[in-house]
């Protein structure tokens, strides 16, 4: 249990802005062996973005009057509040990734633009869609029930903080290891950490279907392993393997086809399946 809760910790201290430092600091340490096993821990770091986002979420809905423009309102405070709490970590990662591969088709060309710490066109384009599309889906969500909300915010962390497991289990790391911030946390993922890592997945729609039982959350898991699928081929082909970049864009693009797969899941279309109301 001790070594658990030291690399959640560490994973916890490596992609948020909370502080873990002095005497916690201390006891967790620091290896880069520690790093990577911490890489079982995403799904856990999710739960702690996921829980405090949607609380921010819920507490705007709350605070704001009933006019329409409140969700809206509410769903962008809520995205400003998870980038502060991430340092925009994910978000730079999906800039860098278009950025490189929408500078050149070749792959060393790709990698170095993705080094570059300037944002080029394509990676402003795709980091200002990302912000936009995710604040009007949350918006959608509030409007369709803000309860529901705020469980998809959860459950949409914690999924998409699972999905690049399986991208660092099944590719190779590739780049600059000495110029690679992520090279340390990444370059691997055992069984044991996999599986770890599926549990935090398990427990967060254990307790989503307890909230909400419904197909509404098969549909969303669905869509964001549409998006991981789309993600794996996308980095195998034009890299070979993947960058740390490549993981905060998996995890931009799985955490937004969740709350589209969400919204989606109560269209008349779907009518015939088992879905609670909205």
């Amino acid at each position: 249990m001790s070594r658990f809760l030291r690399h959640f910790l560490l994973a916890l201290q490596f992609f948020t802005r909370i502080p873990v430092t002095g005497r916690v600091a201390e006891w967790v340490g620091f290896s880069p062996a520690m790093l990577r096993a911490s890489a079982a821990h995403f799904p856990g770091v999710g739960w702690v973005v996921g829980l405090l986002s949607a609380a921010v979420f819920y507490g705007a809905l709350w605070l704001l009057p009933p006019l329409p423009a409140a969700p809206w309102v509410a769903a962008l405070v809520c995205t400003i509040f998870s980038v502060l709490l991430t340092g925009a970590f994910h978000e730079d990662g999906l800039a860098d990734l278009a950025d490189g591969l929408g500078g050149s088709a070749q792959r060393e060309r790709a990698l170095d633009i993705m080094k570059d710490s300037r944002i080029g066109s394509y990676g402003a384009i795709a980091l200002v869609l990302a912000l936009l599309t995710k604040t009007a889906l949350l918006a959608l969500l509030a409007q369709m029930g803000p309860w529901l909300a705020v469980v998809a915010l959860f459950a949409a962390h914690v999924t998409s903080r699972t999905l690049p497991l399986f991208i660092i289990r099944t590719l190779p790391h590739v780049g600059d290891t000495a110029q690679s911030k992520s090279k340390p946390l990444a370059e691997s993922l055992s069984n044991a950490g996999l599986w770890a890592g599926l549990l935090w997945w398990a427990l967060a729609m254990a307790l989503v279907w307890w909230q909400r039982p419904g197909a509404t959350w098969a549909v969303a898991v669905l869509a964001s392993l549409l998006g991981l699928a789309w993600m794996w081929r996308l980095l195998q082909r034009r890299l070979q393997g993947f960058t740390g970049d490549g993981l905060g864009a998996t995890q931009q693009v799985c955490e937004v086809l969740f709350y589209l797969g969400v919204c989606v899941s109560f269209s008349p279309f779907l009518s015939f399946l088992p879905f609670s109301s909205p």
